[in-house]
């Protein structure tokens, strides 16, 4: 489960893919597969969250991951290259790396 906190010192990756409608389900489905038999079985992995927008056009995947390096070992696994592949055939995306640097809630 995300958690996002300053406190939380993880990595995260917004990774935002550009979709055509037919297509979005599939890439949805391809990346909680590669999420539940391979990323979260890499060392560093801490949680992933992945989103859908309403208009058919976006998947968002939200992922943490405990440092850099983890980050950057994950890009270099074998073992998650083919997931990576097969999204990048399917949508165009745009990776974001980012720290939190603040979080609120309606409790707040």
């Amino acid at each position: 489960m995300a958690t996002i906190s300053k406190d939380n010192k993880v990595v995260t990756l917004i990774n935002v893919f550009t979709i055509e409608p037919e297509n979005q389900q599939k890439l949805a489905e391809l990346l909680i597969e590669a999420t539940e038999k391979g990323m979260r079985h890499i060392q560093g992995f801490v949680s992933a969250s992945i989103h859908r927008s309403f208009d058919g056009t976006k998947v968002v995947n939200y992922a943490q991951w405990r440092s850099l390096e983890d980050f950057e070992a994950m890009r270099q696994n074998p073992e998650a290259r083919p997931h990576m592949d097969a999204a990048a055939a399917l949508a165009a995306y745009t990776p974001i790396l980012c720290e939190v640097i603040d979080s609120f809630s309606a409790d707040d």
